[in-house]
């Protein structure tokens, strides 16, 4: 009898999982979509959302439309306080999300919201960190440049276009902790109201060294005017970038990439969720989207579902230490 009631309890438990795999997959969307961009019209988050939401409906995942909201406030903290609180079971809501996400979550600046309310979907692409100098400075690469931190942690000025603490910052700081540069506070960091100011003052020899995104250097790179010393991706980055060495291949495994992302309600249903992972995955490698990165900057860098999610919790944890390590945080 015990036997038989365990055989029956298996079959019953296997006809369940693969009932509930199937409606992962059987997931019908909404005719309509929308997307939250946490922030004003023009900017990356609002990049995101728009580029996205006409690849969602000219492939055809979504039928209708994908309506774009824009809600700024607090660095994206309205946002996603509005998705955790007025929004957690919504399976036709996904909001735009990057590095600057887990940057602030990672430094308290959401207070009594974390990484684990809501649920992370994938990346469509980022731009990588690069550290740069102008065409005369003394400094030929990066690790002479980090050869002279260790020394002197303040031999260096670097200028950005992320407040202090911000995301410009980090990445000399995760640039010199990988390097063994101590005393990190020392490091001097000056903060511009936006990247190309903070090139015009590096390209003018006024400041010896830029910290920023790749996208935001080519220009510069073209004229002969700046001299990029490494690019924090996995591994060199497709032409025209291709002859910049990373920071990896100079001893320095440092990895600083700006993604581009999305997470999703909460509470949102498994079946949607596991849609949203595999209709982004699909998206990613159409020739529409490959255009819209090349078009715009993007490098490819795509993870999801549960590697994304480990992902954003490793950086978020990487950013906290670090802001710790340099006293912005206790």
């Amino acid at each position: 009898m015990l036997n038989k009631i365990s055989i029956k309890s298996v079959l019953i438990s296997g006809a369940v999982a693969l009932t509930l795999a199937g409606q992962a997959y059987a997931y019908e969307p909404a005719r309509s979509a929308e997307c939250i961009a946490p922030a004003n019209p023009g900017g990356g988050w609002d990049f995101t959302c728009r580029s996205v939401g006409k690849v969602l409906v000219d492939q055809k995942y979504i039928k209708g439309n994908v309506q774009t909201v824009n809600m700024s406030g607090a660095g994206g903290g309205v946002a996603f306080a509005h998705t955790v609180s007025k929004r957690s079971k919504d399976d036709n809501l996904i909001v735009a999300a990057s590095t600057a996400t887990t940057t602030r979550l990672a430094q308290g600046q959401f207070p009594g919201l974390n990484a684990s309310q809501v649920k992370w979907v994938g990346t469509l692409g980022a731009d990588y960190g690069v550290i740069a100098v102008g065409k005369n400075s003394k400094y030929t690469s990066l690790t002479q440049m980090m050869d002279a931190l260790k020394k002197n942690p303040g031999a260096v000025k670097f200028a950005g276009g992320s407040a202090s603490g911000g995301w410009d910052h980090l990445k000399v700081l995760i640039a010199a902790k990988e390097a063994h540069v101590t005393n990190l506070p020392k490091i001097r960091y000056l903060a511009f109201s936006g990247g190309s100011e903070a090139l015009v003052q590096v390209v003018g020899g006024h400041i010896d060294a830029f910290t920023g995104d790749i996208s935001e250097v080519k220009g510069f790179m073209e004229s002969g005017d700046l001299r990029v010393l490494a690019v924090m991706s996995e591994k060199r980055l497709p032409a025209p970038f291709n002859n910049i060495p990373t920071a990896k291949e100079q001893g320095i495994d440092a990895i600083a990439p700006n993604w581009r992302g999305f997470y999703v309600p909460g509470k949102a249903d498994p079946a949607s969720y596991a849609w949203w992972v595999k209709t982004m995955d699909e998206l990613y490698k159409t020739q529409e989207w490959k255009d819209i990165m090349a078009k715009n900057g993007l490098m490819p860098f795509h993870k999801s579902g549960a590697e994304f999610t480990a992902f954003v919790n490793k950086q978020t944890k990487d950013i906290n230490t670090l802001s710790k390590e340099i006293g912005l945080i206790r």
